[in-house]
């Protein structure tokens, strides 16, 4: 039986490569593409993919909280994030949300399949590129837990962060998100109130820095 893929990436010069890298292999197959983190959630839900292979950096919801949603709702869907960032906050965000793996976008083609053919038996792939940097930040975390915005924002607060931070103004944000213009201020506040933060240029910078969004998206 093939291994079914979801691939999730907001450049589709990436997806249209690694779709036909991956197609040579007769037991795999690409079953549907998608170029950000809501659409990537909804239609793992609907079709449950073997794997996802999701890029951190996407627009909408990026690739953790995209990780998160599936994994609550679909448990046995295998995710590999595929990623430019060897940061220590992207990489344990992802593992942290549920993700089977995490390759950096420069890996070699070899190295994809081997991570795909890992997570499928239930194994955990980390790109041997930043292995060493991850275990070392990882223990040092481990030692001093650092705050995090996962920890005290919403699954909503975070939505309503990313969408804020992406330059989306609030009317644009409840259209979206189809909820009301009081409710997106009202979570508008509760983040700010939560992250003693004062603008959304503060917001932007917060977001950055804790992997919520990145520069590439």
């Amino acid at each position: 039986m093939n291994i079914r893929i979801l691939l999730a990436d907001d450049h589709r010069i990436v997806r249209e490569g690694i779709k036909a890298l991956i197609e040579k292999h007769t037991n795999m197959e690409v079953i549907t593409e998608t170029e950000d983190g809501r659409t990537t959630v909804q239609l793992a839900l609907q079709l449950l993919p073997d794997v996802v292979i999701m890029d951190v950096g996407m627009p909408d919801m990026n690739g953790i909280e995209a990780t998160r949603q599936i994994i609550a709702n679909a448990p046995n869907v295998k995710i590999i994030a595929l990623s430019m960032h060897s940061d220590r906050r992207f990489v344990t965000g992802m593992f942290r949300a549920g993700a089977s793996g995490y390759l950096l976008k420069d890996c070699a083609f070899e190295e994809l399949i081997n991570a795909i053919q890992s997570v499928i038996t239930n194994h955990t792939y980390l790109s041997p590129a930043i292995f060493d940097s991850v275990i070392k930040d990882y223990t040092h975390l481990l030692s001093k837990e650092k705050f995090s915005v996962f920890s005290i924002l919403t699954a909503r607060e975070r939505e309503v962060l990313q969408l804020l931070t992406e330059g989306k103004t609030i009317k644009e944000i409840a259209s979206h998100l189809k909820i009301s213009v009081k409710t997106v201020e009202t979570y508008k506040q509760k983040i700010m109130d939560k992250l003693k933060i004062r603008s959304v240029a503060e917001l932007t910078k917060y977001a950055i820095r804790e992997g919520l969004t990145s520069l590439d998206t």
